[in-house]
């Protein structure tokens, strides 16, 4: 079974002609991602001047506490929006994003960072078609002025159409969503998201979730209140600590040896993909996340307590970075009650488990994971020996963001390749949609896989449940071994 296993795990597959919900959604969190990723460190300086000058702050200043408005309302959804034009149609696309944002910021009265990430993707795609239908029709000589007076003249229009028409739709949506949301929190049903958050992190779903609803929301309730519990509920550290401690203490072979490593990276370095494959293994754990993560939400609101922005990564280092004044006990103590209850549910399942080959439940955890999907079954046609007919000079690590446990991986697998003096093999990590085109082999997550394909259905791909100890990397290892021998 595990040989079959590993035979499927090289794919270079017939192009699905409908890819699952799951991929798309995936697909489209990760674009989320990578609109916030690369602003994440204005959202952290806005949460520090805030935590720090605010009259609540730890050392109030009403001088520079006239910051945290202004940055909040127009700086932060303005690089948004530019980084999302960006991504659809380079720096024209940037530009015609910005200008589109502005008339949403304008026309409301919440903070838009749901509109900047939509507005500003929606310019980017609108100047891409505008010059693709002008592409070798414009007169030499002339282009300049085309080129200034499309984004000058389209970009008006945009911005009187989001003033008018765009921005209240999306402030009427937010209006529901904030709302909705609310009225879990004065219920007292608030730790119930948990059942949604910690299966979504599990199938790669987390961005779509924080980025899309969870932070917007999070910086409009930090700006009236300087915190907001939102930023914890779904990045909470401790469920994580919790079923990773668990494993290292009852689980069996490949899971018990590797989960010490994997806290050390998820807990102080941020990269909760690191559990995923633990829960996807038994999927019964999830059921000690969940009951983690609801444990920790609870002890938050009872507290009382929030961060001043969405901790990115969401390490304990981020957790007490983005503490405010008062805060620190709050945090600390729902973080441990979360890693407590998580331990200890995870730890009944495991003990009760009879199994007695668990490293065979670790090598089969990419059945499992096809098994939750809610679609067809894909055809794995090719094997890593394959790789012994090609020429090997580029690997790419791809995760959804590029950032997190691709990075991990990629630097992983390329101090492994130096300590068997394997050279002129480059490895590197990415986005998935950003994997370089002369990539010999693309390594993603398993529940990745759908969404690699899509944009890489020619590539082969090697797919991976842990990224310290998978038998799949090992086994590319010794390939490559042998063919540099």
């Amino acid at each position: 079974m595990a040989n079959a296993a590993n035979a499927a795990n090289l794919v270079k597959d017939k192009p699905s002609k409908t890819p699952s919900t799951r991929a798309r959604i995936q697909a489209f969190g990760g674009f989320l991602t990578n609109m916030v990723l690369p602003n994440i460190g204005a959202f952290i300086a806005w949460g520090i001047l805030t935590a720090l000058f605010i009259p609540t702050g730890w050392f109030p200043n009403k001088h520079l506490a006239e910051i945290v408005s202004p940055a909040i309302k127009f700086l932060l959804p303005l690089l948004l929006a530019s980084t999302g034009g960006r991504m659809v149609a380079g720096q024209r696309g940037a530009v015609m994003g910005t200008i589109g944002a502005i008339g949403l910021i304008v026309g409301s009265d919440i903070p838009m960072f749901l509109g900047a990430m939509i507005i500003g993707p929606l310019g980017g795609w609108v100047i891409k078609k505008f010059d693709k239908s002008i592409e070798n029709k414009v007169p030499a000589g002339f282009e300049m002025i085309v080129n200034n007076f499309s984004i000058g003249i389209l970009g008006f229009l945009l911005m009187v159409v989001s003033y008018f028409f765009i921005g209240p739709v999306i402030q009427s949506a937010n209006n529901f969503v904030s709302s909705a949301i609310k009225a879990l929190v004065s219920t007292g049903f608030l730790p119930l998201l948990s059942i949604i958050n910690e299966p979504a992190k599990v199938l790669f779903l987390n961005n779509v979730i924080d980025q899309g609803i969870y932070y917007p929301l999070g910086m409009q309730e930090t700006l009236k209140a300087g915190k907001s519990i939102y930023f914890t509920v779904a990045s909470n550290p401790g469920p994580g600590l919790g079923l990773l401690a668990a494993y290292s203490v009852f689980g069996k072979k490949t899971a018990k040896r590797t989960a010490p490593g994997a806290i050390i990276i998820h807990f102080f370095g941020g990269i909760h993909e690191l559990y995923f494959p633990f829960v996807l293994m038994k999927p019964i754990t999830i059921l000690g996340m969940i009951a983690g993560g609801m444990s920790g939400i609870t002890v938050f609101r009872l507290f009382h307590v929030g961060l001043v922005a969405g901790p990115s990564p969401g390490s304990i280092f981020s957790y007490l970075a983005l503490t405010p004044k008062g805060n620190f006990l709050g945090i600390i103590s729902g973080v441990l009650v979360a890693a407590v209850v998580s331990f200890l549910v995870t730890s009944i399942i495991l003990k009760m488990d009879k199994k007695a080959d668990e490293d065979e439940d670790f090598t089969s955890s990419v059945e499992r994971s096809k098994a939750m999907k809610s679609e067809g079954k894909q055809i794995l046609s090719s094997s890593i020996n394959q790789i012994n007919a090609i020429k090997i000079s580029k690997i790419s690590f791809a995760c959804d963001a590029g950032a997190g446990s691709s990075a991990l991986g990629a630097t992983t697998f390329r101090k492994r390749l130096q300590k068997k003096n394997i050279n002129g093999i480059e490895v590197k990590h990415y986005r998935i949609e950003d994997v370089p085109r002369d990539s010999d082999i693309i390594v993603v997550h398993k529940d990745l896989l759908e969404r690699a394909r899509l944009s890489h259905k020619d590539k082969k791909i090697i797919t991976i449940g842990n990224y310290i100890d998978d038998p799949n990397l090992a086994e590319l290892l010794n390939k490559l071994e042998k063919k540099n021998s």
